[in-house]
């Protein structure tokens, strides 16, 4: 275990894996808060409801009323002139960098910087209107220690469900490169980046995942755009190697998340059994078609390159980049046409963190979706991704109280959500009118 998360198990205690479907403790859940909504998207893709009144319990939904009942003992807001949807979910977001984040910060960077900055950026993301997300890439065991401290209480956060570090061949996506030799080793030893060779080390790096507390596992099957080498973005993990990380990953109970941007690799990664691909940029039909038929998801990062200016890149990662953008919204095409689940994920990290919702707009914009169906990718649909459809992604008795609020119809305008001015994670009220609370 690394030093940070040696620090994690002696300041928080040590965590089980699946201890992100917790509720994060905040404040005191044991009172009851009532909210009068003007308007209820209960289960996003239905008919909203009118006028209702919702009472939390020990931070989970215990009563959903029509009209506005009174609770004279309970704490109430009101919303009376908003519509309450469910807490936003994000499947794919990277915590520990941002796209200001430099190749060298890791010579800078201690680990307890990394956890701050990890909880900075969870912030703007809860506070954006996302009560749970999939972190699927951070270095190190910072991370974990943020998903453990949220979970406990110890801060206030995003629930957080977490892959660790990314899986990948040497010197692929999820490996590192860019820097000289000695100075990649010094920063990136072989057994802290991930990267395995063959199917019996494949195996073994998806063990030691799960050993430490991973809640799935991600994989860099294919090359990826902000690799600092110019080995393009086909196939990189071999079939071999897939099969055995997700039949290992599987008789663990994990999932398995596989970024794959080429072709070829993407068809790899679903012959192959994964349970999602991340970007999935050349998707093409047959695959689409494949995908449909196993019930693969995609998470389609549609905001992929929208932090990222080309001039700030090398010139391996521009001509990269350049060619993703030339085939931007065929994956969200395909998988409406065809019919593929697909889960809401922006790839804040390599995008801006906080600004999550404006991904709406273009999954409206490309796919076409309907706005109904987009916001249903990052509540039902994204709940189903994670397992959790009995914890989250709807408005109903029983469920974690994860809820924001909006102004206006967001089954007509869908960037509304872009400007939350309540959010509720576990019955902790965390903005109110759109202000953020201590």
């Amino acid at each position: 275990m690394s030093g940070m998360g040696k620090l994690s198990a002696l300041l928080i205690g040590a965590s089980l894996p699946g201890a992100a479907v917790a509720a994060p403790a905040a404040g005191d859940v044991t009172d009851t808060l009532v909210i009068h909504a003007g308007a209820v998207v209960a289960i996003p893709g239905e008919k909203p409801l009118g006028p209702t009144t919702v009472v939390v319990r020990r931070g989970r939904i215990a009563e959903i009323l029509p009209g506005y009942a009174e609770r004279p003992d309970a704490r109430s807001i009101d919303l009376k002139d908003r519509t309450l949807l469910p807490g936003l979910i994000d499947t794919h977001v990277h915590f520990s960098f941002a796209p200001e984040t430099k190749l060298w910060s890791a010579a800078i960077d201690t680990p307890e910087d990394v956890a701050l900055f990890a909880f900075s950026n969870a912030k703007k993301t809860l506070e954006a209107g996302f009560t749970t997300v999939r972190d699927v890439g951070s270095d190190g065991y910072s991370i974990h220690a943020l998903r453990d401290a949220v979970n406990d209480g110890t801060v206030v956060g995003p629930r957080i469900f977490l892959s660790g570090t990314s899986l990948s061949i040497v010197g692929g996506h999820g490996d590192m490169s860019g820097l000289n030799r000695k100075a990649t080793e010094a920063l990136y030893p072989y057994d802290y980046t991930g990267a395995c060779t063959g199917a019996v080390e494949c195996a073994l790096r998806v063990r030691e995942a799960a050993k430490y507390g991973a809640d799935l596992i991600k994989i860099a099957s294919t090359g990826g755009i902000m690799s600092q080498q110019a080995r393009g973005l086909g196939q990189h993990l071999s079939d071999a190697e897939l099969v055995s990380i997700v039949t290992t990953a599987h008789s663990l109970g994990l999932k398995v998340a596989a970024h794959a941007h080429g072709g070829e690799g993407v068809a790899a990664s679903v012959r192959a059994g994964v349970d999602s691909i991340e970007h999935g940029t050349w998707l093409d039909e047959e695959t689409a078609q494949l995908m449909a038929k196993r019930g693969t998801w995609l998470v389609p990062t549609l905001g992929l390159l929208d932090g990222r200016k080309d001039g700030d890149a090398s010139p391996a990662v521009q001509a990269k980049m350049a060619e993703a953008r030339a085939v931007a919204g065929r994956n969200i095409r395909l998988a409406v046409r065809y019919r593929v689940k697909f889960a809401f994920g922006t790839d804040a990290g390599v995008s801006p963190h906080g600004q999550n919702a404006q991904q709406f707009r273009l999954m409206v914009e490309q796919g076409p979706m309907t706005p109904a169906a987009a916001l249903r990718s990052a509540t039902v649909d994204a709940a189903a991704l994670l397992g959790q459809s009995d914890n989250l992604g709807t408005i109903e008795v029983g469920k974690y109280a994860d809820m924001i609020a909006v102004a206006g119809d967001p089954y007509r305008d869908v960037t509304v959500v872009e400007r939350v001015s309540t959010v509720i994670s576990a019955g902790r009220v965390i903005v109110h009118d759109g202000n953020a609370n201590p």
